[in-house]
């Protein structure tokens, strides 16, 4: 819930709060501070650690909730406001007044130094801004005591509620009942006309029934793993109802389990399920009950269905009543998360179900509206368009069927279904939307504000990179000393996936999530949830930010929205927004937009194109994430910046590569800094160098792109724990490649991901290779662009004992031979070879043994592939584009032979291209 993140915000707050601003709030009073900490800690661990699933408690924590996330809010705003209004007042003189005195002010001040007569003495001016301080400070101390009397008050009703949980956990375990009892059930059959009808899953039913006859004697535990509304349920109910499968197996049973479960409750609706009910057997205690169905199970082949599995305590409790007799018996779970699959049998692979393609889609929305009927021509075409856009989710399809089979069948009601699809699905069938919010209310507290984020995208896919930094510029992640916040940010989507509510869309060449997304109804369900918690509000139009907008926090604005200039013109009036995303497709040309947030920690405006640099963003001192387009250099005022921690900057109509102001060098929390294209950095000039602790950048991360970079070991050292760093080189501005000191790479001691180009080499053919050319240990992935190294010089590449993914693109290596040395390429796992002019590749087994993606384009010489790499186990894929005819050939030789040897794993892709097609 928004009130978990709420305070770990906040939370975060009061740890990096400067000891100037402790003494303000605190009066030197430590232990206060420590209080206001310790409550705020106090209240994470009870949202994170209650029993929510306990309708007694519900109730309770749901009223509480608002009142966490008000006072949260309140107390961070109180501490934002006085951190801003602090370092802005070092700047500006005027900045505590009334923007009309602020105005007035200067002008007043400005005349009188033209005309050299101070009619309005200095004086003056500090006794008013003394007054002004004086007012904000009464105001603030306020505040800040009504802070303190509310979070009191939730404190104790939070100990009342601990309590009565504490007395309700013990009378559980005296009961040996797990948490609840229930016997709800969050499936759904998708069902057609009174059947359930398998659509685009007929492989994995064939499979699955196999697997339950032929497989291991031993028992086994089957899962089917996929999100809300996959078909889960259905695919598991046809295989329990096969006719074969019934005659296999000696006893059947099917049990729901679902989020409230209670371990009786489970035993007797199996009993019950497989006939093996008696008349006495309400009777039995709980220990009695297990040994009944333990002994009813004995010696007899059985079938367990355990349906909507969401956590492995039951597996633990009902594991033991399972005998395994060598027989053939079978436990199939179906459930939404991979860790409960995995937990129930790591050794057999989960049956993970997709999404529909679009042709199983209209197949399944046809049979659904028509049965065995044939659909109407006239309907065909609007009907696909409906059965797309439910994005292949089997749940959407069968409700939007459901809809149609009992509506007027005509393309006018068919088109405004399309038109408004998702409405349409929550609208007709509540129990749709309380499927996928099942999901959504069983996440852990500090998964929910992130998941919920995900809804400020469109449906395009989520660059993973832009989202993990605006979850931690939002303060969405709680701290790990071990980990990075980057580190901390993967373990959550990683999470998210598992919990089958993010979809990976592409993988790095390094097997990192590049880009991931969630379905329609789910991005529905985030902005509705957000919208109703005040985590985030879209804006569509400008009808959006006519209603009541004082309280919003973050707000998204798509720019395809109708009349996009009002909605910019109107955004003015949101004064306590914390954060501004413009996502979408469409640039907009505005030579001024309202950016005064003077709280405003995110500030995604890239799709704007600002004529110059917005002066405003300066006075935006809280900002954490700053991206936009504009036109202009970056001024050196940007270090005013302090608590910025990535910097986006995209350049747009500048003739010249920009030059970063050296003022970046003194923005301590600078953590990722991107520019696109590629900029220069301006140097430290020895006369100008402030301390040695100064201009350092000790928490950069990223660093990309920079031109022309003189990687002097004094510039190194300012950016210790850079992790990734992308450089270019015009050879058009080319000094030597000794003077830029690439050697000194090396002594980054945790870069892990190095890009080195060239940019106009063609203008300038016999330029020199970089011979010292060094590279540190703990790097993993490499990209190489028109440095033409002799292909000997690879040897110090290969020597990397950690090197994971190597490109060589563009004549980055030249030479017509390519010969490994033994022991090179230990660790490699991805190569791609691109524009390259090599014709003999000469390599056997031992120089990649951990190769799993080949990928060769453009290299119009090389004539074949060494047939050796067939030998390598862990090859998956070889791919060739643009390749000569002989390189192919010898591509599905290696193919072929691998087949022959029954390795049926190794996947071959060929795009011949025109130089495949002509080549002989």
């Amino acid at each position: 819930m928004a009130a978990y993140a709420a305070l770990l915000s906040l939370s975060q707050i009061l740890h990096n709060l400067q000891p100037h601003d402790r003494r303000r709030f605190f009066h030197d009073k430590d232990v206060l501070l420590e209080s206001l900490l310790e409550n705020v800690i106090f209240l994470q661990d009870f949202l994170e650690n209650s029993p929510q699933h306990k309708a007694s408690n519900f109730a309770a924590i749901e009223s509480l909730e608002p009142r966490i996330r008000a006072v949260a809010y309140a107390a961070e705003e109180i501490i934002e406001s006085h951190i801003s209004y602090q370092l802005l007042a070092k700047h500006n003189t005027f900045w505590h007044l009334d923007p009309f005195w602020k105005m007035f002010f200067r002008v007043q001040s400005a005349v009188a130094v033209a005309v050299h007569v101070f009619w309005t003495p200095i004086a003056h001016l500090n006794a008013v801004a003394v007054v002004a301080q004086n007012l904000i400070s009464a105001g603030r101390k306020q505040k800040w005591v009504q802070v303190i009397k509310d979070m009191d008050f939730i404190i104790t009703e939070v100990v009342q509620i601990k309590n009565a949980c504490c007395a309700g956990e013990d009378l559980w375990k005296n009961s040996n009942i797990l948490p609840a009892a229930t016997s709800s059930s969050s499936s759904l059959h998708l069902g057609v006309r009174g059947k359930n009808l398998v659509v685009g899953f007929d492989g994995d039913l064939v499979e699955i029934k196999t697997r339950m006859i032929r497989a291991s004697s031993n028992l086994e535990a089957v899962s089917i793993v996929g999100m809300g509304g996959i078909g889960k349920t259905t695919l598991a109910r046809q295989v329990h109802d096969d006719s074969y499968i019934d005659s296999h197996f000696d006893v059947r049973a099917w049990i729901v389990v679902s989020q409230e479960y209670s371990l009786r409750q489970v035993m007797l609706g199996l009993l019950d399920s497989a006939k093996l009910i008696v008349s006495d057997i309400q009777l039995l205690s709980d220990e009695e009950l297990a040994v009944y169905l333990y002994q009813s199970l004995k010696g007899r082949r059985y079938l367990i269905v355990m349906d909507d599995m969401w956590d492995t305590k039951i597996w633990d409790a009902v594991r033991r009543l399972f005998p395994d007799d060598g027989n053939g018996s079978r436990v199939l779970l179906t459930t939404r998360i991979s860790d409960v699959a995995e937990y129930a049998n790591s050794c057999s692979p989960q049956y993970k179900m997709n999404f529909l393609n679009e042709e199983d889609s209209w197949n399944l929305l046809r049979r659904k509206v028509f049965g065995e009927e044939a659909c109407p021509l006239e309907l065909e075409e609007i009907g696909k368009v409906i059965a797309r856009k439910c994005g292949g989710l089997p749940l959407s399809i069968v409700v939007i069927g459901g809809l149609l089979s009992k509506a007027s069948r005509t393309q006018e009601y068919w088109r405004s279904v399309a038109n408004n699809l998702n409405a349409v699905a929550t609208e007709v069938d509540e129990r749709c939307v309380e499927i996928l919010a099942l999901s959504y209310h069983h996440l852990p507290h500090h998964l929910r504000a992130c998941f919920l984020y995900m809804g400020v995208f469109l449906k395009d896919d989520i660059p993973v990179s832009k989202l993990v930094r605006l979850w931690a510029a939002e303060g969405f992640l709680k701290p790990d000393i071990s980990k990075s916040m980057e580190e901390v940010a993967e373990r959550y989507l990683k999470d998210l996936v598992e919990r089958s509510l993010v979809l990976v869309t592409k993988k790095s060449s390094n097997g990192k999530i590049k880009t991931c997304r969630i379905h329609d109804l789910l991005r529905d369900l985030c902005a509705k949830n957000a919208r109703k918690e005040n985590l985030f509000h879209v804006v569509n139009s400008y009808d959006d930010v006519k209603q009541d907008t004082s309280t919003w926090r973050r707000l998204t604005i798509h720019p395809d929205a109708w009349r996009p200039r009002e909605i910019y013109s109107s955004i003015h009036s949101i004064p306590k927004a914390r954060s501004l995303l413009c996502i979408g497709t469409n640039l907009i040309h505005l030579s001024f937009v309202y950016l005064r947030f003077r709280l405003l920690r995110v500030l995604d405006v890239v799709v704007i194109h600002f004529h110059e640099f917005p002066a405003e963003v300066i006075e935006l001192v809280n900002l954490r994430y700053l991206a936009f387009t504009c036109a202009w250099q970056l001024p050196p005022s940007i270090s005013k910046l302090q608590n910025l921690e990535t910097l986006v900057y995209h350049k747009w109509k500048l003739q010249q590569c920009p030059l970063l102001p050296r003022d970046i060098w003194v923005m301590p929390k600078l953590r990722h800094l991107w520019v696109t294209p590629s900029c220069f950095l301006d140097s430290l000039d020895h006369a100008q160098r402030l301390p040695n602790n100064s201009f350092l950048l000790e928490n950069l991360q990223t660093l990309s792109e920079v031109r022309n970079f003189r990687c002097s070991s004094d510039i190194i050292k300012r950016i210790p724990n850079l992790r990734k760093l992308k450089i270019s080189y015009d050879v058009s501005l080319f000094e030597s490649w000794s003077s830029y000191q690439l050697e000194n790479l090396a002594t980054l001691h945790k870069l892990e991901t190095l890009t080195i180009r060239t940019e106009n080499s063609h203008h300038i053919p016999d330029v020199v290779y970089p011979e010292k050319l060094t590279f540190p240990l703990q790097l993993r992935k490499l990209t190489l662009s028109g440095l033409r190294l002799p292909w000997h010089n690879l040897k110090i590449i290969g020597a990397l004992p950690n090197l994971e993914v190597l490109k060589l693109q563009r004549n980055a290596c030249q030479g017509p031979e390519w010969r490994p040395i033994e022991g090179e390429f230990c660790q490699l796992k991805f190569l791609l070879l691109e524009g390259l002019d090599v014709v003999q590749w000469r390599a056997d087994d031992t120089h990649f043994p951990r190769l799993q993606n080949l990928i060769i384009r453009s290299c119009c010489r090389l004539k074949e592939i060494p047939s050796c790499f067939g030998d390598i186990y862990t090859l998956e894929l070889i791919e060739l584009v643009d390749c000569r005819i002989t390189a192919l050939i010898s591509a599905k030789q290696i193919q072929r032979e691998q087949q022959n040897l029954e390795n049926y794993e190794l996947e071959v892709r060929l795009n011949p291209g025109l130089r495949g097609r002509s080549s002989v």
